[in-house]
């Protein structure tokens, strides 16, 4: 006996050959920009001690860095986890809490590295 509630859906493949397309299209542009924001943070790193010679200072190249991660993340999840085909406020309801959260950690990060660089200059050495 055979079920009809079950789907095959590698068989029920309703989309035409324009779709087709731009479903490859946006695969490729995604590969592309996720391979051009991480060949940007290698080449941040890789020359990272040469920064003298090329003017960027150790606060731009830590920024940089914050900076891309979060756009690559940002983008694997409206991609890949299917957030940017959702509505404008549950992107919002997803989004803003870790937004909120990720400034409450940077700011954290920067307010007690100050603090403990303060208490090693003063106690430290």
């Amino acid at each position: 006996m055979e079920r009809d509630d079950v789907i095959e859906y590698s068989l029920d493949a309703h989309h035409s050959e324009e779709e087709g397309k731009k479903i490859r299209k946006k695969i490729w542009f995604v590969t592309a920009l996720l391979t051009i924001v991480t060949i940007v943070e290698v080449a941040m790193g890789a020359f990272a001690g040469r920064s003298i010679s090329t003017g960027m200072t150790w606060q731009m190249i830590k920024w940089g860095y914050v900076v891309l991660t979060l756009v690559k993340a940002g983008y694997i999840v409206l991609v890949f986890m299917h957030l940017g085909d959702e509505r404008k406020s549950l992107k919002w309801v997803i989004l803003g809490p870790y937004i909120a959260f990720i400034i409450y950690l940077i700011f954290i990060a920067l307010y007690e590295g100050t603090a403990v660089g303060e208490a090693w200059d003063t106690y430290g050495g």
